[in-house]
């Protein structure tokens, strides 16, 4: 006798178990895709509002670097219509700052200043964007650099685009209010007719599109090598082979790279990579070196303002990590010897003084740094006592006060002479052309001799 099926009512013929099982299953998965499509359905492709979204236009890189160098130099960008990226970095200065200014100036009336000093925009395509955790490409993965990367002091741009972004909007620097301001800008300049070619007839019609698309034309020109990493210093045909190092300048490298006395190579690496690549000149890490507070800056003129780099107050992310602050990036030393302004704060105005800080910033601190109420020197006056302890001890800093210090004057003229071989646009000397030698040739016994006035008169007189 058979049993009564599952589910099965007076008219309704019977169901095998088996069959209905499968059933519920099926019904079951679907169920479970159904519910995981609606779950994961979005609107639009998650590509559609990036910066380097396909949209049909494919505009090649030698459009998109004309249209960025056009961008970069069109002071009708700013708030003010009076500032370009390149009033603060000058090509004529490798893309840094074309004056002694501690740091740039800007606003709508071009007198409010920035809170850093103007940063060199040459040599940072491999910049990687900031990581806690970085690790070099030198095949030891388990040497950890820690912080490092990203555009900017801080690090908090990863891409030429993204800094791009920073001083178009900044109240301090260019002063636009907004994205849809610049854009309106765009839509006057003289070159809105190639900005329409390069991205589509209606590029202007989403502000925020066109924003991005300004921002990648400005990346893409910051791409170019012969004006951004030309690699023409002295120092590069040097490593070509191409030329030697004055005595002054080989003694300048080896107090450069020594360990013990200037130790710089360290952090500005000065040799060519495993891949063969030449160096930056840097490691982009970020590092604390207790550079003395600039009293000169409106900022500092609160008591209570610190610039702490990684952790704030320009870089927001970052602001709960202790152990960051006081840190910024590393800047390459291609072109230093340039330059009027160093350090993020702009606080020194000459090489030497820099390179003297190194050498005494521990032995000779009462030179750097004021003295306290106490009467004591108050070291590290840019940064509050709890984070003084991320200040970096290492060599050539860390001796005793008063000991000392790890190189002397000799060796800073020598590293000053070394410096100044990483500057762009070195000639090689012309070489010498090769002198011809002399050929006699002894004419035919048949050719009639001439002979100057001078030898007749010689002959007149009986002489030969």
């Amino acid at each position: 006798m058979l049993s009564k099926p599952p589910f099965s009512t007076g008219s309704l013929r019977p169901v095998p178990a088996l069959l209905t099982l499968s059933l519920l299953l099926v019904a079951g998965c679907s169920d479970k895709v159904a519910g995981l499509q609606a779950a994961t359905q979005v609107k639009d492709p998650a590509y559609q509002n990036a910066a380097y979204a396909p949209d049909g236009k494919h505009p090649s890189i030698a459009e998109l670097s004309a249209l960025g160098r056009q961008l970069f130099f069109d002071r009708s960008l700013s708030g003010s219509g009076q500032l370009a990226c390149a009033s603060c970095h000058s090509p004529a200065h490798a893309y840094g700052p074309p004056n002694d200014l501690d740091v740039g100036l800007g606003a709508i009336g071009g007198q409010t200043e920035g809170g850093r000093a103007v940063p060199s925009l040459r040599y940072l395509q491999n910049v990687p964007p900031f990581s806690e955790h970085f690790h070099d490409s030198d095949g030891d993965d388990s040497a950890d650099a820690g912080p490092t990367g990203g555009r900017t002091w801080d690090g908090r741009a990863s891409s030429a685009h993204e800094q791009a972004r920073i001083p178009l909007l900044a109240p301090n620097e260019m002063g636009n209010r907004s994205p849809a301001d610049v854009v309106a800008k765009l839509k006057r300049a003289p070159y809105a007719a190639e900005f329409r070619r390069a991205f589509g007839d209606d590029v202007f019609a989403n502000s925020n599109r066109a924003f991005a698309k300004a921002l990648m034309a400005l990346e893409v020109f910051q791409e170019t090598p012969s004006e951004f990493y030309p690699y023409s210093s002295k120092y590069d045909a040097y490593l070509r082979g191409q030329v030697k190092l004055s005595r002054r300048e080989v003694r300048g490298l080896a107090v450069f790279n020594d360990p013990n006395k200037g130790n710089c190579a360290s952090c500005h690496i000065s040799t060519v990579s495993s891949e063969g690549a030449f160096p930056a000149f840097s490691d982009f890490g970020h590092i604390a070196l207790g550079v003395p507070r600039n009293r000169r800056l409106s900022v500092n003129v609160d008591p209570s303002y610190n610039d702490l780099g990684l952790c704030g107050p320009l870089r927001t992310d970052l602001r709960d990590r202790q152990e960051y602050c006081g840190l910024f990036r590393t800047p390459s030393l291609r072109n230093v010897a340039t330059r009027h302004s160093f350090f993020h704060n702009g606080v020194f105005h000459s090489l030497r003084e820099v390179l003297e800080f190194y050498a005494e910033r521990d032995t000779s601190p009462q030179r750097w740094y004021p003295h306290g109420a106490d009467g004591k020197v108050a070291k590290f006056d840019d940064l509050p006592a709890r984070y003084q302890q991320n200040v970096n001890r290492e060599a050539p800093f860390g001796r005793p006060s008063g000991d000392k210090p790890a190189f002397n004057a000799r060796d800073i003229d020598d590293m000053l002479a070394f410096l100044k071989t990483l500057n762009d646009g070195y000639q090689l000397p012309a070489k010498p052309r090769p002198r011809l030698a002399k050929r006699w040739v002894t004419a035919p016994a048949d050719t009639p001799r001439t002979c100057s006035r001078s030898c007749e008169q010689r002959q007149q007189n009986g002489r030969p």
